[in-house]
């Protein structure tokens, strides 16, 4: 009985989801705010919305992520490693967006899994040569944050990210590897 509630439930926030999503007169910025609500009071767990984004289009998965990372922002323990393993694998979608909520998350929850960061640090390298300077700053922010937290990457990552904010360009973009560097530093 157990097992039907919960296929009930998932049935009824994956409708409510498509619902949301696919209405026109409420704006993104809306979307994501009512979505992330839900991960935060409880009423949307993280997995349920993985599920349901995992199936979607572009613009849905990237307005979901998104939700998960204005929750994680707010919460970072809205996030457990099943979170962590999408936001991961999605970093290597086509979408620019996609690309850059994924790496926020990351950023956000790093601190959460230093020790699971492997593939996560492996894919947001890769995005810091991506041509769309929002991807590269986030994929600087969750790096910048993967190196605050000094584990057994620090050695290997610091100077990798020297080599990279000497290449890069856009004064935003840089301004995050440094600020990240100089903390690591002190």
């Amino acid at each position: 009985m157990q097992t039907l509630k919960n296929l009930t439930i998932l049935n009824f926030m994956n409708h409510t989801l498509q619902e949301l999503l696919a209405d026109k007169s409420i704006k993104t910025k809306e979307k994501v705010e009512t979505i992330s609500t839900w991960l935060l009071d409880g009423s949307l767990p993280s997995d349920e919305l993985l599920a349901f984004a995992d199936g979607s289009k572009d613009a849905h998965n990237a307005t979901c992520i998104e939700a998960l990372e204005f929750a994680t922002r707010q919460n970072p323990q809205v996030a457990d490693e099943e979170v962590l393993a999408y936001v991961t694998k999605t970093l290597t979608e086509k979408a620019p967006r996609i690309k850059w909520e994924s790496a926020k998350v990351i950023g956000n929850m790093a601190h959460l899994f230093p020790t699971k960061l492997d593939t996560s640090i492996a894919h947001l390298l890769t995005n810091t040569e991506h041509e769309g300077t929002v991807v590269r700053w986030a994929a600087a922010f969750a790096l910048g944050e993967i190196l605050k937290l000094k584990t057994k990457h620090h050695r290997d990552l610091l100077p990798t990210l020297e080599a990279i904010c000497l290449r890069e360009q856009n004064n935003g973009v840089k301004k995050k590897y440094l600020d990240a560097i100089k903390k690591t530093k002190k």
